[in-house]
């Protein structure tokens, strides 16, 4: 099973959104009024793409609600339609839900639609749980409200374009890899390579097998480089009619080794291990990319020419 990865990248985009990231902050109980709204009368974001919270987070916020109370009013606004919209605080709303409460204090403000999205990527991009698929709908929902470019979303949250590109070519995966990658069962280097297959109807089956055999970035990329090599004809991925030989552990900390450095680059990493010797290849595949790489290795392109 694919490691999940706990990340966050709430720094450089809360000074893009400056109100809505200090939307809580700016709360003040004595000249705003907190009232209990009903919590049938609520309903979440409506630019919010998630869907799924943690279910133990839940379980302890419902149980410390159930003792305590809610210590926080949420922020919401008068929907359009009917009842009111949740602006900050689904988290303690729905585990209210399910501690068994009917009401929630809440504070009511005047709210547009720019600040309802902006709130939503916020609290998207600034997740410790935050996966690869959820990451992408935050910066299309950027590319879509806020009439950005990639290359305008990577020099805003200081992101090569090449990052934010291969973000978003995440959602182009079928709905079956998608579920994978989700659920973390599947890792981002591992659906990466699936994307490189000629013929996108053999992702699915191919993400399945990744998973069942544990495969590693590696061994999926011969995989693919060898259905694509001949896509007319219809490939089981390999099986083992012969017992595997357990790799030596010297093998698994250099998979181990490629893979974290894959992540950590955002490129696919070879380590050539020949003993005491080897050699670590690193793909790039434009001059951007390439003076992308080594900045993140503190180097400057512009140095090495002048020296």
């Amino acid at each position: 099973m694919a490691n999940k990865k706990h990340k966050s990248l709430g720094q450089g985009i809360n000074a893009l959104f400056p109100d809505a990231a200090n939307l809580e902050e700016t709360i003040d109980e004595s000249s705003e009024r907190i009232v209990q709204i009903d919590l049938g009368d609520l309903r979440p974001n409506p630019y919010q793409p998630r869907r799924e919270f943690n279910q133990q987070a839940l379980d302890e916020l419902s149980e410390s609600i159930s003792q305590q109370g809610v210590l926080q009013p949420i922020i919401v606004r008068q929907s359009s339609v009917k009842g009111y919209e949740i602006v900050a605080g689904e988290r303690r709303y729905r585990a209210s839900k399910q501690a068994g409460l009917e009401t929630i204090p809440a504070i009511i403000r005047e709210l547009d639609e720019k600040v309802m999205m902006q709130v939503a990527i916020l609290e998207n991009l600034q997740r410790e749980d935050l996966t690869a698929l959820e990451e992408a709908d935050a910066y299309q929902l950027m590319m879509d409200k806020l009439d950005m470019t990639q290359e305008k979303v990577a020099k805003e949250l200081g992101k090569s374009r090449s990052y934010i590109a291969n973000h978003l070519r995440l959602r182009t995966l079928p709905a079956e890899a998608k579920a994978l990658l989700q659920s973390g069962d599947l890792s981002m280097g591992q659906a990466r390579t699936l994307l490189g297959l000629k013929e996108k109807k053999q992702i699915p089956k191919l993400a399945q097998q990744a998973v069942q055999d544990e495969l590693t970035v590696r061994q999926l990329e011969a995989i693919v480089s060898e259905y694509n090599q001949d896509p007319a004809e219809s490939k089981e991925p390999p099986t083992d009619k012969q017992p595997k030989q357990p790799a030596s552990r010297q093998a698994l900390i250099i998979r181990d080794l490629e893979e974290r450095l894959t992540s950590q680059l955002d490129r696919t990493v070879h380590i050539k291990d020949h003993g005491e010797k080897g050699k670590i290849v690193l793909d790039y595949h434009s001059t951007e990319d390439l003076n992308h790489l080594l900045a993140h290795l503190g180097l400057d392109i512009n140095e090495t020419e002048a020296t």
